[in-house]
């Protein structure tokens, strides 16, 4: 086949073979080269010739040949197997022995060389009996290639200054001790750690980093550091840096995690001063809440509101939410007295009075003013409350409490003036439609005059007084006339008893008497009794034969009463018929008695017997007529079961 033509070729050294290779090879297998050998030109692939002769010693090598112009190749005869291939040689000879069978193809081998004559090199020792024939000669052990290390790098110039750069620069948190010595895996370490902190650290919070993250962090970067200044003693500068420059670097670089912890307490700052600010905020909520209820539903919830603001002054004072509670106290105390705003006096005491008790939680020097603002609304309020409340059963008591309390006020001031009126609105009312009621009030007033602190009350209390005296029996007096008998009888019985040196007492001790009368029998009433007794009229007796004292009121054109003692040997009758027939009518037995002169007219009388043998008598109440020229006997008897009638006598 026709070859290409001739190349120039580079020049170069002629090729040395290593002792261990054969003259024969593989047409597969690479040839190796070394190094410093370079690569010449190649032609077609060359067909594995038969092994040579061994010879004794190797040939010399040939001269080189002058490159001529290719010319075309017969091919070559297939050579016949040898039965026995002897050993390879040591070295290749320069140029292939002609072979009579297979001439060598026209190929392109390696570059001349040029250059003193090599020596051959020496003979290699006799090969080792081969074993039998085989179709590529003897096999070729090959070991693996080793990967040649690469020498430790040289640490250079001593520089003391670049262990501290080293570890100064780890000290930053961002691993360039490690970065400066090319160790880039440490230097990821380290960034991880540096990341892991930032994420349990940020964002900031109240609670900060806590202490067990922030001091695992300090231990890696502390061994960091002395790693990095352990590595940098054999281990030189991987960067255009000196060692004073990279240490400069590292103390500058140390305001990283200066700043950064700066700017995170900063941070975390902020975050409590919002958290205290919603804790401010939730207190204003709930005391807007509370607005409109009474204060004993909302005084746990007004409690609640305050203990914060207590603790936000107390435990963070200079905190924005500290400086605002002054404010939102004003709020405060507004929203907890709305009632005194809205002028409900008595719902208003309660939380002034509480109101008054925050200095002694808070400190007047935190209150200010406020620590004085409830005591001229509670003594207000006091007075208010006492005054609406005056005349009440129990009421007026707000009053001593104002002049207790708040003696030198000027609500107090108006408490003796503001009774005295009342006394004189209550004596007006004694002549109306309603005298009971003011009389009432009045009797209320005086209590509460004389419960009062100091010598300014007894001239109320004796105001009072005389004014309950008129108030009573006009309360009397109208009660008969609207029906009330039983309390007429009582009112008046009272102010004849209580009042005995007082004109009216007489009147008031008949009208009492018609008033009971009247109460058990009720045509005894309808109009107040004449003020006139017994003493001109006809003979009227009156006897008691029962075992037990009695009385006996009597009212028509004169009233009275008459108290006979009990009958000594006297007993009760089985009934009414017997009575009649029997009742001090006994011969011998003296009848306790007592004789009347009544005018004519109509009456009505009401025995009142006292318990006598053991039994309780019902009163018994009758009516008569007295007429003029009879005399009239009335003896008083005790029926098992009632009373005995009225039984007049000529």
């Amino acid at each position: 086949m026709a070859t290409d033509g001739p190349r120039d070729e580079p020049r170069g050294e002629p090729q040395d073979r290593r002792p261990d290779e054969t003259g024969d090879r593989r047409p597969d297998e690479p040839q190796d080269r070394r190094p410093d050998e370079t690569e010449g030109s190649f032609g077609p692939p060359p067909v594995t010739p038969a092994p040579p002769a061994r010879s004794a010693t190797p040939a010399a090598p040939a001269p080189p040949a002058t490159p001529t112009q290719p010319t075309q190749s017969v091919p070559p005869a297939t050579p016949a197997q040898p039965t026995a291939p002897p050993p390879p040689p040591a070295y290749a000879p320069a140029t292939p022995p002609a072979h009579p069978a297979q001439p060598a193809p026209a190929a392109y081998g390696p570059p001349p060389t040029y250059g003193p004559p090599q020596q051959p090199p020496p003979a290699p020792p006799a090969a080792p009996p081969t074993s039998p024939a085989q179709p590529y000669g003897t096999p070729e052990l090959l070991e693996p290639p080793v990967t040649p290390r690469a020498p430790a790098p040289d640490p250079g110039p001593p520089e003391p200054l670049r262990p501290l750069a080293a570890a100064l620069l780890n000290l930053t948190g961002l691993g360039l001790g490690y970065v400066l010595i090319r160790a880039w895996i440490p230097a990821a370490l380290c960034w991880v750690a540096t990341a892991a902190l930032l994420l349990v650290a940020l964002p900031a919070d109240v609670d900060g980093v806590p202490g067990g993250a922030l001091l695992g962090y300090v231990v890696v970067l502390a061994l960091a550091a002395a790693d990095a200044a352990r590595r940098a003693r054999r281990t030189p500068i991987g960067w255009r840096l000196r060692a004073p420059l990279a240490a400069g670097l590292g103390v500058v670089l140390l305001a990283v995690p200066a700043s950064g912890a700066l700017a995170y307490d900063s941070a975390q700052d902020e975050a409590v001063e919002e958290m205290l600010l919603d804790r401010l905020d939730k207190a204003d909520r709930l005391v807007k809440a509370q607005e409109g209820r009474p204060f004993t539903a909302t005084e746990s919830e007004y409690r609640d509101a305050l203990g914060t603001y207590r603790d936000l002054v107390r435990d963070h004072a200079g905190s924005r939410a500290a400086d605002r509670v002054p404010d939102r106290l004003d709020t405060y105390y507004k929203s907890v007295a709305a009632p005194y705003a809205d002028r409900q006096y008595c719902e208003a005491i309660e939380p002034l009075k509480y109101l008054r008790t925050l200095p002694d939680s808070l400190g007047k020097d935190r209150l200010g003013r406020l620590a004085t603002w409830p005591d001229n609304r509670l003594a207000d309020s006091f007075y208010a409350c006492g005054m609406t409340s005056l005349g009440k059963t129990g009421g007026g008591s707000d009053l001593r409490e104002l002049m207790s309390t708040f003696p030198e006020s000027d609500a107090a001031a108006k408490v003796v003036p503001g009774i005295r009126a009342a006394i004189d609105e209550r004596a007006d009312e004694l002549t109306g439609p309603d005298p009971c009621s003011a009389t009432t009030e009045l009797r209320a007033i005086r209590t509460t005059a004389e419960t009062l602190p100091g010598e300014t009350a007894s001239s109320l209390r004796a105001k009072a007084a005389g004014t309950i005296r008129s108030g009573s029996y006009a309360c009397g007096v109208d009660d008969f006339k609207d029906g009330r008998y039983t309390e007429a009888a009582k009112t008046l019985s009272g102010y004849a008893d209580t009042y005995k040196d007082s004109g009216r007492a007489k009147r008031a001790r008949t009208i009492a008497i018609a008033a009971e009368v009247a109460a058990a029998r009720p045509q005894a009433g309808g109009k107040l009794p004449a003020q006139r007794g017994p003493g001109s009229g006809q003979e009227f007796v009156i006897k008691n034969d029962g075992p037990s004292a009695v009385e006996v009121l009597f009212t028509g054109p004169v009233t009275g009463s008459v108290k006979l003692g009990p009958c000594l040997g006297c007993t009760t009758y089985s009934s009414r018929t017997e009575g009649r027939a029997k009742a001090c009518k006994a011969s011998g037995r003296s009848y306790p008695q007592k004789t009347l002169r009544l005018p004519a007219g109509e009456y009505h009388f009401l025995y009142k017997r006292g318990t006598g043998a053991g039994n309780l008598v019902r009163d018994h109440s009758d009516g008569a007529k007295v007429q003029g020229g009879y005399r009239y006997t009335d003896c008083a008897y005790v029926v098992r079961g009632g009373f005995g009638d009225f039984s007049p006598r000529t």
